[in-house]
């Protein structure tokens, strides 16, 4: 039988933390001893940079640095958004716990995200969601381009076969560059027409899984496929 498991981004697939991450950056901004050149980031501001490394994003939100203060900046800013959502959180989507819960009954889920170190982790304690993941992994735990985590996570579970929910376009391009199946959250920051799969609401997922397997019964061992759904 073969193992499928489904790995998920994160912001703009199970949560809009933008608001946050703006709030959290700006303060930084306030004290900073160094001119950055700016002393307020957007919600709008992060959400269109979404989905990039932290290394690209600091380079784009502080530009009049070279590029050690934008390290200097960008690690500071990211240090204090982790400890940030682990007190506010975000804006999770609509019936993400329940839909989570369903899914985890046929297949193992896991996060591969572009963030750093702790932003997952923020995320999971916030919400209480740990019990329903097997594993994440970061960029900032790889070090490596997304494709690279994504490929990481398959081999460390022995993934036969596995699908990536995310919503922009590189998160496409990584999964046709790792092998797995792409399937777009039509709901989040970005537009993927080339996407062969879609959903508009994260509870359309559980449905949609069951219709690329309903012929084959893929779901990893310990995870039997489910008959129920989310109406």
């Amino acid at each position: 039988m073969k193992k499928t498991g489904i790995i998920f981004d994160m912001d703009g697939t199970l949560w809009d933390s933008a608001a946050s991450v703006a709030a959290s950056w700006t303060e930084i901004l306030q004290t900073w001893p160094k001119d950055p050149g700016r002393r307020a980031i957007t919600k709008e501001e992060i959400s269109s940079v979404m989905g990039q490394t932290m290394t690209a994003i600091s380079a784009k939100m502080f530009p009049s640095l070279d590029d050690k203060g934008q390290q200097e900046l960008g690690d500071a800013c990211m240090k204090y958004e982790n400890e940030y959502l682990r007190k506010h959180g975000g804006t999770l989507y609509p019936r993400l716990r329940e839909t989570l819960e369903l899914l985890s009954r046929d297949y193992p889920l896991y996060i591969v995200s572009n963030c750093q170190q702790g932003y997952i982790e923020a995320f999971l304690e916030y919400y209480k969601l740990g019990n329903l993941f097997v594993d994440h992994l970061c960029w900032g735990d790889t070090g490596l381009e997304k494709d690279g985590t994504m490929t990481k996570m398959v081999d460390r579970h022995h993934l036969d076969q596995w699908y990536y929910v995310g919503d922009i376009e590189a998160d496409y391009r990584s999964t046709q560059k790792a092998g797995g199946i792409f399937i777009h959250a039509g709901y989040g920051f970005g537009e993927v027409p080339e996407a062969e799969h879609r959903i508009c609401s994260l509870t359309d997922l559980p449905d949609l899984m069951k219709k690329l397997n309903c012929s084959d019964a893929t779901a990893a061992p310990g995870f039997p496929l489910s008959t129920t759904g989310i109406p």
